[in-house]
């Protein structure tokens, strides 16, 4: 008689989830290029829709609480203030650096490949398009004006803190007010402070708890972003415009493969290991066009490397509110695209103005999908360039949103550990 052994057991182990996000972007795609958009009685864009909406308003729902318990919680948790102004000036120091590094580049690249350099005739179809495509825009924006820079300082400041947490474009002064009450709690005697940093961190562990549940669904979230995108838009980029789609491409990459190498470097990380630990939060940024969105993401990703709480806590949520060199990069080469379309003279005068307003609006610009067109319009304004030339960068705003949101997410990693290195933390480097 026979004897069988027991079926041994198959294990079944998902991929890593950068690699299960990859994999549903490169599925996405596929079905955007060759799906019909309707089988039966069912419309195919609007179930990727759907499932994309689903989970950005997911990641969107933790980004206020986690916001708040990050930035107090690890503020409270300092002994006193030295830590948090040692935090704040570094953080500063940062942010200035690689953000004027990101729009110099971009100044160097659009210099060089003149993307608006066209034939009269063609700048003229381009500029009579643009009067078409971008008429909605341009009445949307009309309002918005220099007198925004001051806009964004008072922004910062609520009139009611508990209706800014309602509103998605109040997350400066969300921030804002994190800072105070962290600062100012920081500054209680002892035993009262204590059980305040406790009771916020144990807020922010049942956040990030959350957060792990919610990114078991990034795969099928971001399928339906992409596959979303490409049924709609497509992906087709002709003459100067698609040049210029290849200068800020160019341009951020030479940014985030050599600068931000170079800074991670200095402080003695491999840039290599970082990559490969940030490449969940990069393609979900990638995807989600939202800095915001992606908060979350980053914060798993690098207490993974190591960096601890109380960098994370306090670099992270300041970074995706006001370090996007991507979006000041971008800003930069758009403006001086569109001078070179309009014929006009780029001067080292507009160029500076141009690479001091793209410094200074970066600031202000909420990590949400395309809200850098405000602070175009500033610099448009600052130039006597007509409102409605944006909708010269309209065709490819979307596909290169995507890349710089990916840029200024990447920046805010490498500056939390930057800031972890220089506080002596040791980080995980494989």
């Amino acid at each position: 008689m026979l004897h069988l052994e027991p079926m041994t057991r198959l294990k079944f182990r998902l991929p890593a989830l950068h690699w299960q996000i990859l994999i549903a972007m490169l599925l996405a795609i596929a079905v955007g290029l060759w799906a019909p958009r309707e089988i039966g009685p069912v419309k195919i864009v609007a179930v990727l829709d759907f499932l994309g909406t689903l989970f950005l308003r997911a990641l969107q729902m933790l980004v206020v609480p986690l916001i708040l318990t990050s930035v107090i919680s690890s503020l409270a948790k300092a002994a006193g203030g030295s830590h948090a102004g040692r935090l704040g000036w570094k953080t500063a120091l940062y942010y200035c650096s690689t953000g004027l590094l990101a729009i110099l580049t971009a100044l160097i690249v659009t210099n060089i490949v003149k993307p608006g350099a066209v034939a009269p005739e063609v700048s003229e179809a381009l500029i009579a398009a643009a009067k078409i495509d971008a008429s909605s825009t341009a009445a949307q924006l009309s309002s918005h004006g220099a007198p925004e820079m001051a806009g964004i300082f008072l922004r910062m400041v609520p009139e009611n803190v508990f209706a800014a947490f309602t509103r998605n474009a109040d997350m400066l002064s969300i921030l804002f007010f994190a800072i105070l009450v962290g600062l100012f709690s920081a500054r209680l005697p002892e035993n009262r402070r204590q059980p305040f940093a406790e009771w916020w961190g144990t807020f922010f562990d049942v956040m990030m708890e959350i957060t792990h549940w919610v990114l078991r669904f990034a795969p099928i979230g971001i399928f339906g972003l992409i596959g979303e995108t490409v049924l709609t838009t497509g992906v087709a980029f002709l003459g100067p415009v698609a040049k210029f789609a290849f200068c800020v491409l160019i341009a951020l990459f030479i940014h985030m493969a050599l600068t931000l190498s170079v800074v991670l470097r200095l402080f003695g990380s491999s840039p290599r290991a970082h990559f490969k630990a940030m490449s969940p939060a990069l393609l979900t940024a990638f995807s989600s066009a939202s800095s915001a969105a992606t908060l979350p993401v980053t914060m798993d990703c690098l207490k993974n490397r190591g960096v601890s709480e109380r960098v994370r806590g306090f670099f992270l949520p300041v970074g995706a509110n006001i370090n996007t060199d991507g979006t000041a990069l971008y800003e930069c080469a758009a403006a001086l695209f569109i001078a070179q379309i309009y014929g006009i003279e780029i001067t080292p005068a507009v160029q500076f103005t141009v690479v001091l307003l793209a410094l200074l609006t970066s600031v202000g610009v909420a990590g949400v999908p395309a809200a850098s067109l405000v602070a175009i319009v500033i610099i448009l304004n600052a130039i006597n360039l007509p409102l409605e030339a944006i909708g010269l960068i309209l065709a490819t705003d979307r596909i290169l949103d995507m890349a710089r949101t990916s840029v200024n997410v990447y920046g805010d990693s490498v500056g939390a550990v930057a800031i972890a290195k220089s506080e002596g933390e040791t980080l995980v480097e494989r």
